[in-house]
């Protein structure tokens, strides 16, 4: 367990558009900010730069409603090319909330092709230089940051932990955090079974979310107006290994809320 580490936003990293190589950009700002890349270095990313950089948005003008779509819009007050889009990211709809006479308060919660249970299966407009467009989650998270890792390794000759965050909401709480949706070298659950407290007793179920709790903390630093997409965190014990985010999403068996 560490007793102290370092939370920095990188700054100066320029609006990501389809097709940049991140691992460059993100190694010029590395040096930019006088950063070296340690062993344990962990890098958070926001999701949204992965997914411009991977050309995952999409023109609300080239989106034809299914009649499933213009169904659902019309009882949650959306878009319903926002509603296609949903309907195509999603493995599943879990709930809708239907908006009131106002039009407002409409909500579809969702099961993204990747297990996440989100809104709008994370789905964004917020950040984009054209709103007429939507963001799409990446299609592999874990892939899209291992692929970064490896370009920053080629680059800078050192290899950091990767987590791309993104902000979800949370049931039976109000408010947002970022949570983690892909990870790399990252573990994203720290398994402490068998391992003692500070009174001796045997831990049985000490799981913590090591990648959500990173996830989290950069978001003190993650503003949606800051233009920080990228948080380094260094000084903390971890111990690299294959990971994916897979381990941090509970199985709809396990599931006793939905």
């Amino acid at each position: 367990m560490s007793s102290s580490a370092t939370i920095t936003a990188l700054k100066g990293i320029p609006d990501i558009q389809a097709g940049d190589c991140l691992g460059d950009i993100l190694a010029d700002s590395l040096s930019g900010n006088h950063i070296t890349v340690k062993t344990h270095t962990i890098l958070l990313i926001a999701q949204k730069i992965i997914s411009k950089a991977e050309n995952r948005a999409v023109n609300l003008a080239d989106i034809t409603a299914s009649d499933e779509a213009r169904e659902l819009a019309e009882r949650t007050a959306k878009d319903p090319r926002k509603v296609e889009m949903i309907l195509r990211e999603s493995a599943e709809i879990v709930r809708i909330r239907e908006a009131d006479v106002n039009g407002q308060g409409g909500v579809i919660i969702s099961r993204t092709h990747a297990g996440f249970v989100c809104a709008n299966a994370g789905i964004d407009e917020s950040n984009l230089s054209d709103k007429d467009q939507l963001l799409l989650l990446p299609v592999d998270a874990d892939r899209s940051a291992q692929q970064l890792a490896e370009a920053l390794e080629q680059r800078i000759g050192a290899r950091p932990g990767i987590v791309i965050t993104d902000t979800f909401g949370r049931p039976w709480r109000n408010g947002l955090v970022n949570i983690a949706i892909g990870t790399a070298g990252v573990p994203p659950i720290n398994n402490q079974a068998g391992e003692t407290d500070a009174w001796g007793r045997t831990l049985t179920v000490t799981q913590p979310a090591f990648a959500d709790e990173l996830a989290a903390a950069s978001g003190l630093l993650m503003g949606k107006a800051d233009r920080t997409p990228v948080i380094v965190f260094e000084g903390l014990n971890w111990q690299v290994r294959q990971s994916s985010i897979g381990e941090l999403v509970r199985s709809q068996k396990e599931d006793l809320f939905l």
